[in-house]
C-alpha cells in the first residue's frame, strides 16, 4: 500500500466517524453506505491534495469514489496537474 493510499484511508476513517471500523483500499465506501454524498466532497478535496492534481467534480461520479483504489484511478483518469 502506498503512503498516499494510507493517508486517504486514515482520512476516510476520520470522515465517517464510526468507532472501530477497519477499511482497506478495496472496502466499498459509497455502495455500502459508509460514505454519503456530503462526505464525497471532502474526500475529493483530500484526493486532490494527495495527488497534487485538479480533479473536475463534474467528471467524477459516486461510483468513481467507491474504494480508495478507484479514487486514485479516477484521479489518474480525469485529473490534471496543478499549475
Amino acid at each position: 500500500m502506498t503512503e498516499q493510499a494510507q493517508q486517504m484511508i486514515e482520512h476516510v476513517i476520520y470522515v465517517i466517524r464510526k468507532p472501530g471500523i477497519e477499511i482497506d483500499e478495496t472496502t466499498p465506501l459509497v455502495s455500502s453506505g459508509l460514505v454519503d454524498s456530503m462526505a464525497l466532497v471532502d474526500l475529493l478535496l483530500k484526493l486532490e491534495e494527495l495527488t497534487k492534481m485538479r480533479i473536475p467534480p463534474g467528471k467524477v461520479q459516486p461510483k468513481d469514489m467507491d474504494t480508495v483504489t478507484l479514487m486514485f484511478a479516477t484521479a489518474q483518469r480525469v485529473g490534471r496537474p496543478r499549475k
